[in-house]
């Protein structure tokens, strides 16, 4: 039973990015691709070894390499994606990316053969079946597995601000859900899901992890897809609070706002401060209002007083952080605006072209 280690934690500021796409036909619209693209047909050497498919046959996700800066992870993360795009095209696909597809209808679409995927059918059923979302997910290395614990302890708090600039989901089978991230619930449908609780050290981490799979509550430490947590394997925290997005500048505004809250929540934790045990409910509520409000969502302030709007909570972030990009998000057109927009004025197919990547042939 692999339940990784402390000893991962060995190295502090260390990037990697996933990223889940969607394989789309030459109309935008989801297609099985992922044999092709993964099994079949020998991928780009940069994607050697990171490129894997998801749960559906139209759902793919890579990986960067292991970066030790901003300006690494954004040269990585545009490369990988280059492949991909051209990987796709040359075996007559296309590449989009989304929190969940607009033209996406679960029943229609294929599930992978892969024993894991079947045994997550079989064991979880329903909301499995349904699950053709899509998200980014951004590690930090940290050097030592309580202060990674600690820091997944704090960045809860933050994590619905992340989510609520990224919101870009919302259409799920068809319909508008009225939500500004239907991905997010359509996602917390699945077991050991959502806001963790917090952890006292990686010891009662770690304690917790091996319950979990020796009870069979799940196949793998990997089966715990919490929006945060501490990855006992890299040695990292992980947050996979995010939409997917086709913008790359997007993206990497979400990763330069991860890197600079674990970095001063490192420094935090050095200087001895004790960390905050906020109720799960709370959290839940401001994960809420992310979800249903996106970019107009007013979240609870940290003493849970009273509500914030977005805008404010970015600009108290760019300030105490120094950071820029989460501000060019929020100031834009959110995702999930710009889809109802495109759809209700130019129909579905506009809707499903603004999701491509750059390099797609169509791509706007």
């Amino acid at each position: 039973m692999d339940l990784g280690s402390r000893d991962a934690f060995d190295r502090m500021g260390t990037l990697g990015i996933e990223e889940e796409f969607f394989v789309v036909d030459d109309a935008g619209r989801p297609t099985s691709g992922t044999d092709e693209l993964v099994y079949e047909n020998e991928p780009p050497s940069i994607l050697e070894d990171r490129l894997d498919h998801e749960l559906f046959k139209f759902v793919l996700e890579t990986q960067t390499p292991t970066v030790g800066s901003l300006e690494a992870a954004r040269e990585a993360v545009s490369d990988v994606r280059s492949a991909l795009v051209e990987h796709a095209n040359r075996h007559g696909y296309k590449i989009a990316a989304a929190g969940l597809h607009p033209a996406a209808n679960w029943r229609e679409l294929e599930h992978a053969e892969k024993p894991r995927y079947q045994a997550q059918l079989d064991r979880i059923q329903y909301p499995q079946h349904r699950n053709t979302t899509a998200g980014v997910h951004v590690h930090v290395g940290v050097d030592d597995a309580d202060k990674a614990v600690w820091i997944a302890n704090e960045l809860r708090w933050y994590l619905p601000i992340m989510l609520a600039l990224s919101a870009n989901s919302p259409y799920w089978n068809g319909f508008d859900t009225g939500l500004e991230s239907a991905r997010a619930k359509i996602f917390e449908g699945l077991p050991n899901t959502g806001m963790p609780t917090t952890f006292e050290d990686f010891e009662t981490f770690q304690a917790f992890e091996r319950t979990m799979v020796e009870t069979d509550s799940i196949n793998d430490r990997g089966e715990l897809w919490y929006d945060v947590r501490p990855h006992s394997a890299h040695g990292t925290v992980e947050i996979r609070a995010p939409d997917s997005q086709a913008d790359l500048e997007y993206v990497l505004a979400f990763v330069e706002y991860t890197e600079a809250l674990v970095e001063d929540l490192a420094a935090r934790y050095e200087d001895g401060e004790s960390g905050t045990d906020h109720r799960r409910e709370f959290l839940d509520e401001n994960k809420w209002r992310a979800i249903r409000h996106g970019h107009d969502a007013e979240l609870l302030s940290r003493d849970w007083t009273e509500p914030t709007p977005l805008g404010e909570l970015v600009d108290r972030e760019r300030d105490r952080l120094g950071v820029s990009g989460i501000v060019d998000i929020f100031e834009a057109e959110s995702g999930a605006d710009r889809q109802r927009r495109l759809r209700e004025h130019d129909g579905l197919d506009a809707a499903c072209s603004a999701l491509l990547l750059e390099g797609n042939d169509d791509a706007v």
